[in-house]
């Protein structure tokens, strides 16, 4: 008889909860840096809402954001060295350290056991415990440290500006580092391929891109596109495109173009050109629908109040948006019938049918650049 009572009253208790808002899953829910404020938004994909706000986050200029396994937490990346663990179903901050003086990016392992940080200043690589971010590893390189992705295996892969080298972190067991040389002059930026086996580095002092298979016990550097770059007549670029920008297609990237109005299109498996498409502006992100369908594209300054959908068949464009002044970044709902993108200027986010092309939705915030969704915490290199 007592264990039914308890059982009752524990259902009543989950019953009471449920009806008064108290519980809510993750799994349509997201975040939305407000870079000029320092805070975030908590949203709800369903509700096309902005339903809390969570301020105190330091620094999010050039902010950059994963989720913790469950997708309870939002691992927050500030560019004043902040990592902020932020509890999105509370709207309130879990823990905040200062671990460094000028942070650019990081990434959580697989296992979400772990989350790294990149450096500029002092550089190098700070991992710490999910759970506590209590310092874990220390990984100092001597450079400003950028290009930083988990990679299968709980290891962490990243790039050295100054020393052209990329280090591959292995924490399976004890810490064990790969360096490896020749990446080339001046690497900026760089990805990994949703598979985990290709790391990408793009060069600032050199055109071309250097690619590394990180299947290979030893890996060796490739260069690749060798044209890829401002040339040797160099173009003003009003923004260098963000290697995270790359769309994979079926078999092919589409990337943006350093200061060209088109966008390429790459084997991908052999990293080489094999098309180009004529678009509104200098691209910044091309980001493909989850089906690989469609790729979006948003533009740098002055042309940035513009979107175009190119359809991956033809390579044609076959629509363009313009939402307003500063569009800034996109994120598709998991299964791709949305797209949410921020309007930095006109301080509000849009909706879109990714069928229609009609806008179903929008809400006001300030200054908004990232749009994460919690369903990254499932994917590699996000």
């Amino acid at each position: 008889m007592m264990a039914f009572f308890r059982i009752f009253m524990l259902a009543l208790s989950l019953a009471t909860l449920a009806n008064a808002g108290g519980l809510r899953a993750t799994g349509d829910m997201g975040v939305v840096v407000e870079r000029a404020t320092g805070s975030l938004l908590i949203v709800d994909r369903s509700e096309h809402a902005a339903i809390a706000r969570v301020t105190g986050l330091g620094d999010l200029s050039h902010a950059s954001v994963v989720f913790s396994a469950d997708e309870r937490y939002a691992y927050v990346f500030g560019r004043d060295g902040g990592l902020s663990k932020v509890d999105i179903l509370t709207a309130s901050i879990a823990k905040r350290i200062i671990q460094a003086g000028n942070s650019i990016g990081g990434a959580i392992s697989d296992d979400g056991k772990l989350v790294a940080v990149s450096n500029y200043e002092p550089g190098g690589v700070r991992v710490f415990d999910a759970e506590t971010l209590e310092l874990v590893a220390d990984i100092p390189t001597g450079a400003k440290t950028i290009g930083l992705v988990d990679a299968p295996g709980r290891r962490f892969v990243f790039t050295l500006w100054d020393k052209g080298e990329t280090w591959i972190a292995d924490m399976s067991d004890a810490l064990k580092i790969t360096k490896i040389t020749d990446i080339g002059k001046n690497p900026y930026d760089a990805l990994i391929t949703p598979d985990g086996r290709t790391y990408i580095a793009g060069l600032f002092g050199e055109d071309g891109l250097t690619a590394l298979d990180l299947w290979q016990d030893n890996p060796v550097p490739k260069r690749v596109l060798p044209n890829y770059g401002r040339g040797q007549e160099p173009l003003p670029v009003y923004k260098m495109p963000h290697l995270e920008g790359w769309a994979q297609a079926g078999t092919r990237f589409v990337l943006p173009a350093v200061g060209h109005h088109e966008v390429l299109w790459i084997d991908a498996r052999t990293l080489t050109e094999v098309g180009r498409t004529q678009t509104h502006g200098q691209p910044i992100f091309a980001v493909a629908r989850p089906d690989g369908r469609h790729v979006w594209v948003n533009f740098a300054h002055p042309l940035n109040d513009t979107l175009q959908v190119i359809d991956t068949l033809t390579g044609e464009v076959i629509k363009t948006l313009k939402p307003g002044p500063a569009v800034l970044h996109m994120e598709f709902s998991p299964r791709g019938h949305e797209l949410w993108t921020s309007v930095r200027d006109a301080g509000r986010v849009e909706i879109y049918d990714t069928q229609t092309f009609e806008k179903i939705g929008e809400f006001a915030a300030k200054s908004p650049s990232g749009i994460f969704f919690t369903a990254r915490a499932h994917r590699t290199g996000l």
